[in-house]
């Protein structure tokens, strides 16, 4: 590699310390680079996933490979903002656990390392690393609809590593994620709805970096994951699964028309996704 190539940095490490609330470990994280021609937004997929154009000069790069933040000892996990924020009740719990979750996560990536600059499989591990470490946040946080987010972010990266990596069984391990995300989304409505979990401690909803499409995003995939992902051995069952899904994305249309919250892009997958469950469940009665 020349000393031109060693120059073209695409993140650095930010100039905030943190603290891990679990083990002390004190570091700076990975962010991503903006500018400079790094990211060229290209299509826009039915999972709301921005895909980037490889760059001339950068190359391949991996937005949210950078997202979660994690210890890099005791491998504790969680978006930014909750990082410092874990309850005190549940630090000894997670320091007790780093050895089942550093284990596990290896299990999945092997070889992974959190000291050095993040690749595809340390972007990856630290989506499971947020799904496995919001399981000590109250409901306050709403971890639910945190887990199903890191989730399908974990699912996108997978399928990256499968394009680099092809006949790994990633395509396999990213439609897991996928299941556990339509789980964990429709579960997020189901336990607001009940008034058993509230969605306010989520500021963003993603799912991508490039746009946050709100609480109606988080409609539209519970109904596309349901939709895709969702029971299909059971007729009835599927069905059921269906109508449900059905009525979900319908009250994104009941919410009014494209707006800067729901452009047209948006909408043109939200109506596609709504008109293909409706033809399924027409074929079923026929």
């Amino acid at each position: 590699m020349s000393s031109d190539e060693r120059e073209l940095k695409v993140s650095f490490l930010s100039k905030k310390e943190y603290t891990c609330p679990v083990c002390d470990t004190t570091f700076h994280k990975e962010e991503l680079l903006s500018g400079g021609g790094r990211l060229i937004a290209g299509a826009l997929t039915d999972e709301l996933h921005r895909i980037y154009e490889p760059s001339l000069k950068y190359g391949e790069v991996y937005p949210l490979a950078y997202q979660a933040t994690v210890c890099p000892e005791c491998w504790f996990a969680s978006m930014d903002a909750d990082f410092s924020e874990l309850p005190e009740k549940s630090r000894g719990l997670v320091r007790n656990h780093r050895e089942r979750r550093v284990a596990d996560t290896e299990l999945i990536f092997p070889g992974i390392d959190f000291h050095q600059s993040r690749g595809l499989a340390e972007g990856a591990a630290s989506q499971y690393l947020v799904i496995r470490c919001y399981e000590y946040y109250n409901k306050e946080f709403s971890p639910t609809i945190k887990q199903g987010l890191a989730a399908l972010r974990a699912a996108w990266l997978l399928d990256d590593m499968d394009k680099k990596n092809p006949g790994q069984h990633y395509d396999w391990l990213a439609i897991l994620f996928r299941r556990k995300a339509q789980f964990l989304y429709n579960e997020a409505i189901s336990r607001e709805q009940g008034g058993k979990e509230t969605l306010s401690g989520m500021k963003a909803f993603g799912p991508d970096t490039d746009k946050n499409y709100a609480y109606e995003g988080v409609l539209y995939l519970c109904a596309y994951l349901r939709y895709k992902y969702g029971p299909s051995g059971d007729p009835d069952q599927r069905r059921t699964s269906l109508e449900d899904a059905r009525r979900t994305i319908s009250k994104i249309f009941g919410m009014g028309k494209a707006s800067k919250g729901k452009p047209g892009p948006f909408m043109e997958h939200a109506r596609q996704v709504y008109d293909a469950i409706n033809k399924e469940l027409n074929e079923s009665d026929e």
